[in-house]
């Protein structure tokens, strides 16, 4: 099966994981009574809400099947509800909060990936030696700080005490203003990206500095595992039988590790990259919260805690698309990788 074959493979596959998920979060939808689900359709419920012609209008008392058909479509069409958190429809509220999220995102998931991956072969390559026991340490340590402990420890040595970096938000006041302005174009939402595409230097150092701290958080906290398994699987891939035999050709350690020990041991390391860029992407809760960002997973948080069900709901929908999408372009990223996988 050739690549192209493959990736059409793996996108049919995509549409009834979508209909599954749809079908569960409906299921849970389907457990209100219709005065509650009539909020779902809410469009604004400061004009007023007519409950009873929302029921009618949208067929919460016809057949379950009917529901899910008319429910199905206004998915589609994105509406998601109404959110009392973030006074607004549900997806433009998750879209707005969007970019705040994907900024960390962008240089966290990076750092973590490819300094992990790197720790983790160098730890297998060199091991039972210092830079082996120190890498291990070093990761045993970040995969046990809370993150929560971890980001207030940062915010008071780096903010409080040496004042080198802000505690919070993504701008400081000034430069949020300029930003608000209709000459600041907004082309992705994501200020560091933005400032420099409106050429202003200035706003893009200060978005890299507000980024510091949390994606110093993250990337301590999440980068350990990624050591862990890349670790494993590199020592697991070293005692292979092709590897014996390419190290009896004369091959150097150098094209024994880099041509075929790596490649092979990059499989269980993707995946998990995979799945913790996902995981940051539905949403970094704790540490949203500490450095007071309004991503995602903020606002997720806090409708929770105020039961507001239309949000709460779109949410999970939200991060089911997000880790479908990710699991395809992994899965896609194996194929590149390991050959033999399209050929299953």
């Amino acid at each position: 099966m050739g690549s192209r074959a493959f990736i059409i493979r793996r996108l049919l596959l995509v549409i009834p994981t979508l209909i599954g998920i749809s079908l569960l979060i409906f299921s849970v939808i389907s457990l209100f009574t219709p005065a509650q689900r009539a909020f779902l359709y809410v469009s604004n419920p400061e004009k007023g809400v007519d409950l009873p012609t929302i029921i009618k209008q949208y067929g919460l008392d016809q057949p379950v099947y009917v529901q899910y058909w008319i429910w199905l479509q206004e998915v589609l069409r994105g509406n998601l509800g109404w959110t009392k958190v973030g006074n607004g429809q549900v997806m433009a509220v998750l879209l707005h909060r969007l970019p705040a999220t994907a900024e960390i995102v962008l240089y966290t998931a990076p750092i973590v990936v490819l300094l992990g991956i790197f720790l983790g072969i160098q730890s297998a390559v060199h091991r039972d030696t210092i830079i082996d026991h120190a890498t291990r340490t070093v990761a045993i340590i970040g995969w046990s700080l809370p993150t929560f402990w971890l980001g207030l420890v940062l915010i008071a040595i780096f903010f409080s005490s040496l004042g080198w970096f802000p505690s919070g938000d993504r701008l400081t006041l000034t430069f949020i203003e300029v930003v608000r302005k209709p000459s600041f174009m907004k082309y992705t939402g994501l200020n560091s990206i933005d400032a420099l595409l409106n050429g202003r230097f200035d706003i893009f150092v200060d978005a890299i500095r507000h980024l510091v701290l949390p994606v110093a958080t993250l990337v301590t906290i999440q980068i350990a595992l990624i050591v862990r398994v890349m670790r494993s699987s590199m020592l697991e891939a070293l005692g292979k039988g092709y590897i014996i035999t390419a190290k009896a050709k004369g091959l150097s350690k150098k094209e024994v590790i880099n041509k075929h020990a790596r490649r092979n041991a990059l499989i269980p390391a993707i995946t998990l990259a995979g799945i913790l860029t996902a995981s940051m992407l539905s949403g970094v809760v704790i540490t949203e919260t500490i450095f007071h960002i309004n991503g995602i997973g903020r606002f997720a948080a806090t409708a929770a805690r105020e039961v507001d069900a239309p949000a709460v709901l779109g949410f999970a929908l939200f991060s089911c698309l997000i880790f479908i999408f990710t699991n395809l372009i992994v899965d896609i990223v194996y194929a590149y990788i390991d050959p033999r996988i399209r050929l299953e």
